[in-house]
Formats: structure tokens, C-alpha cells, sequence
């Protein structure tokens, strides 16, 4: 089978124009919806009373239009056209009787039979245009109908008494004046299917809103568990799985997620805790043994080792403990800070304090005096020159860590948050020589909902910037 141009996208010609064409739509289309979402509302409460209202208003405007354009309009064009038929008679009947004696009846007629009230001016100038009012239709449709069915020069003042439109009709010896109810030439009661309509649209907000807010309601409770658990706090006492079935399995779903997790935590930390008893008792057997041995080995040498080794094991332990058992409570930065302080003139350092905002933050305190204790404690050790600043602003700690000392490559700077890697020169190493320093500390601030992050520091060596929600 022949393909046609069109079909070919390397073709030439109008085939290839086409073909760009068609390929350019969805990049437009794309285009277009990233520039509405940077303007739509980001909670889903605010969007989801988005999709309730506007299709509701979008209805109600082609409604409203349809009726204005179509109802409205048609019955004051039909109404116009009365009432400009009924002047008309008038002026037949001023034509044929001409004599001042049949005047009288002639206002009699229009008012009794038309409902007009007409008087029988000097020939005087008709008076100058007056404003066109706002919604001009009556104006429109009234001057078109005396246009077309009376064809003489006229002044129409639709905008002075609400109640009442005047017409004044130039004849060729006077001036006929006619005075018109407004109900008469216009459809006034259009107003009442508008008030009809925006006041169901009110009832049905006020039912819809608070629907709204009781089907979203569970779905919030759910991001405040979720952000809870990743904190490391606490579940809500109030959360259970409630509200739509797709939000209650969803509900169902993290609870058995963060029981797994719990379990799990707990299961390691209680096979972790048996092995450490075990080689506890094991390396209390050996200094025991090194104690009563009459030998002439270094027991000064070996009593060092088990040592190493149990400071090693204890820190396994806590490294795997991860401190998840804590409760979060409230940690004072300035007390830490003036702690921090006396250490650095214990080790002869120069240190640099500042904090910005709120002293107390809400996390587990001793984990987080741990985490500190890890990033300041390296900084101290490799370092002489050292300056924390805490800044604590809308529910986020940021603590940054610079110092003065060798710094670490960059490319090993995510090596050294890994359990038990040792650089060269290592900075990762805490007081026990097994390489978790860093590791811990990232460790707890993650399980605060937090991490940690190196990069070069203004000092010119390191700055660790710490981020937990506090």
C-alpha cells in the first residue's frame, strides 16, 4: 500500500509541515497545563472545592447567558414591541382626529384601554440625549421597535424614574409625551431566576464544603502519622483508619507497615543485645583469667585489647540500638552550646557560637546530643579553629558545622556516612576508633526525619550542615 505524503515525517513539503505541526500540539498542550499549575492550589482541600465550584460556575455562566441571551431579551423585544405598537395607535387616532375636542378621549383611551399616560406637548425642541445606561437592552430594543414602527424623531429616557420610561415622539404640530411602566416594555422579574440560582449554588457549597472537609480530614491524619513515624515520634493517639475505603485501606496499610518496621528494630535490637551479654561474658573471663595468670606475658598489652574490644562491641551496639527506644521530649540548645563551649577550652580550641530563633526543639534528646557530640567532637579533633550556628525558624533546626582542618575529598564525602569505613586520614573516626562517628549521626538524624550534609566550609575546611524538623 502507497503512503501518502502526509504519513512520511521526513517527507517534504506540506507533508512535513503537517507532520511538525501535529508533533508541536502536544508540547503546547504541556506547556500550557505547567503554566495553569503554577497558579492552581497545591492542598487537595483547596482543589478538590476547585472541581466542585468550577464546573458549577461554568454551568451557571452558559445558563445565565442562554437565558439573558435568549429569554430575557426575546420577551423585552416582544414587550418593546407592544407598547411601541400602542403609541403608534395613539398617534393614528391623534392623525385621524385632529381636533383639540378629541383629545380628552384620546387620553382617556390610552390610559384605561393601554395603560400609558400620555400628554399633548407645545412643538418644542425634543430635549438632548441623555446617558446610555448599563444594561442597555430595553434602550435597544425600545428604539429600534419606535424606529421601525413610527419612523419620526423621538427621545427615550429609560435611566431617570426606575418605575417609569418616558417617550416623547415629535409630531408636526405638537409634541406627544407618553409615560410607560417599566414592567410593561421590559422583563423585570429576571432577576428572581438569578436569585434562584446563586441561592441553590450557596446551599450547595454549604453542603459540599463540609463534606469535603470530612472526606480530607482522614487523609491529613494520615500525613500526620506518616510524618510522625519518620520523625521518629510518637503515633497520634487520635489516628485510626477512617473515612473513604481507599483512604482506610491506605490507613490499614502503614499501620501493619510501621508494626513491620517496629518488630523488626526490636528483633535486631534483641539479638544484637544476647550477642553482646555473650561476649560480655566472655571478655570478663579473660580479664579474670589475664588477672590471676602468674605468666610473664604483656598482661598490660592484653588488658588494653579486651578493653578496645568492649568499647568496639558497645559501640556496635548502639550504632544498631539507633536510641529508637527514646522518647522525643525537649532539648535545650543553649545549655549544649555552653557545654560546648567548656569543651573547647578543655581541648584548646577556638570555638564560635551562634543561635538564631527558639533555644528548645522538640527531638529525642540524648540521641540528638549523640548526633551533635559526633560532628562537633570531629571538628574538634582536626580542627583549631570551630563555629556552630543553630538556626531554629518555622518547625526546621539547621545546625552548620565549619572548621578550619583538612576537610574531606568530595568524592568520599558519602564514603564516610557508611558504617565502619576509615579514610586515610580518617574524620569519621570517634573516640573508640571503629568508624561509626558519622554514621550514627546521620543515622539519628534521619530517624528524626532529618540528614546530614558535607561540603566545603568558608574556614576553609569542612561544614556539616544539620537538618531536622524540630
Amino acid at each position: 500500500m502507497a503512503t501518502t505524503e502526509m504519513e512520511r515525517p521526513d517527507g517534504g513539503g506540506l507533508g512535513t509541515r503537517a507532520w511538525r505541526a501535529l508533533t508541536a500540539v502536544p508540547r503546547s498542550w504541556n506547556r500550557f497545563w505547567r503554566r495553569v499549575s503554577l497558579y492552581m492550589p497545591k492542598r487537595l482541600y483547596a482543589r478538590s472545592l476547585l472541581i466542585v465550584i468550577t464546573p458549577m460556575i461554568l454551568l451557571q455562566s452558559v445558563v445565565a447567558f442562554v437565558f439573558m441571551e435568549r429569554h430575557w431579551q426575546t420577551v423585552t423585544v416582544r414587550l418593546s414591541q407592544a407598547v411601541t405598537r400602542d403609541i403608534a395607535g395613539i398617534i393614528d387616532l391623534l392623525d385621524t382626529f385632529p381636533q383639540p375636542e378629541s383629545y380628552a378621549q384620546i387620553i382617556r383611551i390610552a390610559q384605561e384601554r393601554m395603560s400609558l399616560k400620555i400628554d399633548l406637548l407645545p412643538p418644542e425642541p425634543l430635549p438632548p440625549p441623555g446617558p446610555k445606561p448599563f444594561f442597555s437592552i430595553l434602550d435597544q430594543a425600545l428604539s429600534t421597535e419606535i424606529r421601525r414602527q413610527i419612523n419620526r424623531p423621538f427621545w427615550l429616557d429609560t435611566v431617570g424614574n426606575s418605575n417609569i420610561v418616558e417617550v416623547r415622539v415629535q409630531l408636526d404640530d405638537k409634541v406627544l409625551r407618553v409615560f410607560v411602566r417599566r414592567s410593561q416594555a421590559y422583563a423585570s422579574n429576571t432577576h428572581i431566576f438569578l436569585l434562584w440560582m446563586v441561592g441553590t449554588s450557596l446551599v450547595l457549597l454549604t453542603i459540599a464544603i463540609p463534606f469535603l472537609r470530612n472526606q480530607i480530614r482522614p487523609i491529613l491524619q494520615l500525613t500526620e502519622a506518616a510524618e510522625s513515624f519518620g520523625k521518629g515520634r510518637p503515633m497520634p493517639p487520635n489516628f485510626r483508619p477512617r473515612g473513604a475505603e481507599e483512604v482506610r485501606r491506605a490507613g490499614f496499610a502503614f499501620i501493619q507497615m510501621r508494626e513491620r518496621i517496629e518488630r523488626q528494630i526490636d528483633q535486631r535490637t534483641a539479638m544484637l543485645t544476647g550477642v553482646s551479654h555473650d561476649l560480655r561474658t566472655i571478655l570478663t573471663r579473660f580479664k579474670l583469667q589475664l588477672a590471676l595468670s602468674g605468666s610473664k606475658i604483656d598482661r598490660e598489652a592484653l588488658s588494653q585489647d579486651i578493653d578496645d574490644m568492649q568499647s568496639m562491641l558497645e559501640a556496635y551496639l548502639a550504632f544498631a540500638r539507633g536510641e529508637a527506644a527514646e522518647d522525643p521530649g525537649r532539648f535545650d540548645l543553649t545549655s549544649y552550646l555552653d557545654k560546648l563551649g567548656e569543651e573547647a577550652k578543655l581541648r584548646k580550641r577556638k570555638l564560635k557560637v551562634t543561635l538564631v530563633g527558639e533555644p528548645e526543639v522538640h527531638v529525642r534528646p540524648n540521641a540528638f546530643s549523640r548526633l551533635l557530640q559526633n560532628v562537633v567532637g570531629n571538628a574538634f579533633r582536626y580542627a583549631k579553629e570551630v563555629e556552630v550556628k543553630a538556626v531554629h525558624d518555622r518547625g526546621m533546626l539547621v545546625v552548620m558545622v565549619d572548621d578550619n582542618g583538612p576537610g574531606i575529598p568530595e568524592e568520599k564525602r558519602e564514603e564516610v556516612f557508611k558504617p565502619f569505613f576509615r579514610l586515610d586520614e580518617a574524620r569519621n573516626l570517634d573516640s573508640t576508633g571503629t568508624g561509626l562517628g558519622l554514621a550514627v549521626a546521620r543515622d539519628i538524624a534521619r530517624s528524626h526525619g532529618g540528614d546530614i550534609k558535607l561540603s566545603d566550609s568558608p574556614l576553609g575546611g569542612l561544614r556539616a550542615m544539620i537538618r531536622v524538623p524540630a
